[in-house]
């Protein structure tokens, strides 16, 4: 997420994706405004202009937050108030309104004071590193853009190669060159690029590019990875070489804790929890170490509950990271209850 302090009571914020919507809800609160642009249906006063027909017009308003709240379906937020201020005469003050926050939208969130763990969350989120995953082989390439623990695939890109030995006209170099299109449309400033694959055509690839590629960006050539595609970003984010080559990433560390999980259990340790209500015992009495939670827990249990949660977790010192269902951590998560946790202590019942 892109933030900006501007004074001691706003911030703007720029959500990148949709972990950073996630952490926009756990920031917005009752009682703060928000300051953007929205659209808004405007009732027309022309001649011969239909009395049940109106114009939507794009609009800048302020907008006193009452209730703010995750869509279930789409990487949005959806944020109900009341309108303190717009720019169009048109549209009354003390109107109610739904502001739609997705990925990109620019925001300013005015709050009369900010806690603790509301700064942390927005500053935390400037840390976060992000890679372009590159999976490549004569036939096909699949690039992955990961941001936290959001992995976001692009459509695979093919080669002419048939995969014949005796096919002479195949032109690798051409393969490279829309390879390369792609990936300097995806990567973004001092995102580092990662490249794997089968075979000597990921080695080929990184002296390509080498020659073409701006140096603004690190490369890393990763062994191991024996598939292309996007099967070969998906293996990428499983395996244990991920964890070594992004050791500092939010998705490598998120995995090494449900690795330890894994291991607690099967050593019938009492360490760790796994649900909403064990790890809500486990707060109370200060237990929690690290904490993981997928997107799909605001969907089973009330979401407000589980937000005033989070931020309690928090504000004790607790790791707290969140993952979705884009990876295969998030599904983990998902099917372990939503919520699991490494614990400082045993807890028990």
């Amino acid at each position: 997420m892109i933030s900006k302090v501007i004074d001691n009571n706003s911030v703007s914020v720029i959500p990148e994706d949709s972990d950073d919507l996630l952490t926009l809800r756990r920031i917005i609160k009752k009682g703060d405004r928000i300051i953007g642009d929205t659209t808004r249906v405007i009732k027309q006063e022309k001649d011969f202009a239909r009395p049940d027909k109106g114009e939507r017009i794009r609009i800048r308003i302020s907008l006193d937050v009452e209730k703010p709240s995750l869509d279930n379906v789409l990487d949005r937020l959806r944020i109900r108030g009341i309108i303190a201020e717009s720019s169009n005469e048109s549209v009354p003050h003390g109107s109610h309104h739904s502001f739609i926050i997705k990925i990109n939208d620019a925001i300013t969130i005015f709050k009369k004071k900010w806690t603790r763990i509301e700064i942390k969350l927005v500053r935390l989120k400037n840390q976060k590193l992000g890679f372009l995953l590159v999976a490549i082989d004569t036939t096909e390439c699949g690039i992955g853009i990961l941001k936290g623990t959001h992995l976001q695939i692009v459509p695979n890109i093919y080669s002419d190669s048939s995969g014949k030995r005796y096919k002479t006209n195949f032109n690798i170099e051409k393969f490279f060159e829309n390879v390369y299109l792609a990936i300097s449309s995806s990567i973004r400033e001092n995102e580092i690029l990662i490249i794997f694959g089968p075979g000597e055509t990921k080695k080929k690839f990184v002296n390509f590019l080498e020659k073409t590629f701006l140096k603004k960006h690190k490369i890393e050539l990763v062994e191991g990875i024996d598939s292309g595609g996007e099967d070969g970003i998906y293996t990428f984010t499983k395996s244990d070489v991920m964890k070594e080559i992004m050791s500092e990433s939010k998705l490598a560390t998120v995995s090494s804790i449900i690795d330890e999980i894994m291991f607690r259990a099967n050593k019938r340790s009492s360490k760790f929890t796994m649900g909403f209500e064990e790890t809500q015992k486990a707060n109370q009495f200060g237990a929690i170490e690290s904490l993981v939670f997928s997107d799909k827990i605001m969907q089973s249990q009330d979401e407000e509950k589980i937000i005033e949660f989070l931020n309690d977790v928090d504000g004790k010192g607790s790791k707290v990271f969140s993952v979705d269902s884009t990876t295969d951590l998030g599904l983990r998560v998902t099917g372990l209850g939503g919520i699991v946790s490494l614990l400082r202590f045993p807890i028990y019942t």
